[in-house]
């Protein structure tokens, strides 16, 4: 969240942010409750020190066997007096927390301002496959080559969830040994794997919380989620920690698979892989110091490209305007890969630096020397990559005239093959 002195001094940022982003949060309400919440604390601490004064005088007059009672009577007031603007501030404190918590971290100033038609393109890689017969889309291809039960994952756990097998399977497994492997011995990263439920608290570290509930699964009778992103319990790795400034940056990867509900998502692309309930994804968090904060987004992203370079997949990327621009982000790269057989773009990775949003969120902290007053770090994250878009392109950019799939080549070790033919 936002530092409140900053909203404060700042607010016709505040504003602008709230407004290009497309957020709703009534700033207004919010100052108006401020003056009156410094006000009301102003009273109380100023009724406690009478209160402090009056009950030493009560206990002088007893101590001088004097009448106290026209004392200990006004002392009473006294008392209810601050019980009410005691419950008046709680009221007041609650309802600021509740706006607070639904102000958006505020756009760098080098992202576009307006909707995703804004979304400014800085880079592109690699070239767009050749095929002299007309590519199939992956879903189709998959169900030749029974690599993916679409039907069966239905059947198990309801529409948008699938059932890998044979080969199908073993590209999952291969894509995230594979990455992690990549992320860990080229990039530094230190490999983690956390719980897949999260507390509402943990939620709320990364920003899920409150405004995506409707988008998660929950398990109410022990009010836990399940994770949309290993973003989610990694961030959260070190939340009310204070971090040395000599051991950053804290470079964490896992896998998880991630469970959303998309709520409000009917009617989009939804066949095959496009848009799923339940998916894998390797993850990249970085905790930094605030004056590293943009180059380390830049290696984050050049990580997560290094990724789709290996495994010879064309792709773009993109600068997401602000009104594409997550709640909790700063600002965010998407990377999208080409697919032949759709022949679109699709979003593999999302690169973000969230600045200090999420750590004040999670009161994650460091201190650059020993006794010295802790700062908030700064967290960036990163899919490094989401799986079932990047198996998309593989198998539709990969295909071949004979309907079977080429293994990428940095693939084939981990696959123990060099071509799916079909799984049975």
């Amino acid at each position: 969240m936002l530092d409140f002195k900053f909203i404060r001094e700042h607010p016709d940022v505040v504003r602008k942010a709230i407004k290009n982003k497309n957020e709703k949060a009534d700033l207004d309400k919010l100052l108006d409750l401020d003056v009156q919440r410094r006000r009301l604390i102003s009273e109380v601490e100023n009724a406690r020190a009478e209160q402090n004064k009056v009950t030493q005088k009560i206990a002088e007059m007893k101590k001088a066997k004097q009448d106290a009672s026209q004392v200990i009577a006004e002392m009473r007031e006294l008392s209810e007096n601050i019980k009410t603007s005691s419950e008046q501030l709680r009221q007041i404190e609650e309802a600021i927390h509740e706006i607070h918590i639904r102000i958006p971290n505020i756009p760098h100033d080098s992202v576009p301002i307006g909707d995703e038609t804004h979304n400014k393109e800085i880079k592109t890689w690699g070239t767009l496959p050749e095929m002299d017969f007309k590519p199939l889309p992956h879903y189709d291809l998959a169900e030749k080559l029974n690599i993916i039960d679409f039907s069966r994952g239905a059947n198990l756990a309801g529409s948008n969830f699938i059932a890998y097998r044979g080969a199908g399977a073993r590209l999952e497994r291969a894509l995230i040994n594979f990455m992690i492997d990549m992320h860990v011995q080229k990039h530094g990263y230190t490999e983690v794997l956390t719980p897949f439920l999260a507390r509402r608290d943990v939620m709320f570290g990364t920003g899920q919380l409150p405004k995506l509930e409707e988008d998660m699964y929950h398990i109410p009778n022990e009010d836990l989620f399940l994770i949309p992103t290993a973003e989610v319990t990694v961030t959260n790795l070190h939340r009310e920690e204070i971090l040395m400034g000599d051991d950053l940056p804290v470079k964490y990867t896992a896998f998880s698979p991630c469970f959303r509900r998309e709520a409000g998502a009917y009617g989009k692309e939804t066949r095959g892989l496009m848009r799923v309930h339940q998916f894998n994804k390797v993850e990249m968090v970085k905790f930094v110091k605030p004056e590293d904060s943009w180059d380390e987004l830049e290696s984050l992203l050049q990580n997560a490209e290094d990724v789709l370079q290996a495994l010879d997949l064309p792709y773009r990327v993109l600068t997401l305007a602000s009104g594409d621009l997550s709640f909790a982000a700063a600002k965010c790269y998407d990377i999208e890969v080409y697919a032949a057989g759709l022949d679109r773009w699709l979003e593999v990775s999302s690169c973000s630096n969230f600045v200090d949003f999420q750590a004040r969120r999670a009161n994650i902290r460091f201190r650059r020397q020993k006794g010295e007053k802790p700062e908030f770090v700064h967290t960036l994250n990163g899919s490094g990559l989401a799986l079932p878009r990047t198996v998309i392109a593989i198998l539709e950019n990969y295909q071949t005239d004979e309907g079977t799939v080429q293994i990428p080549a940095v693939l084939r070790d981990y696959m123990g093959m060099d071509m799916i033919k079909s799984s049975t």
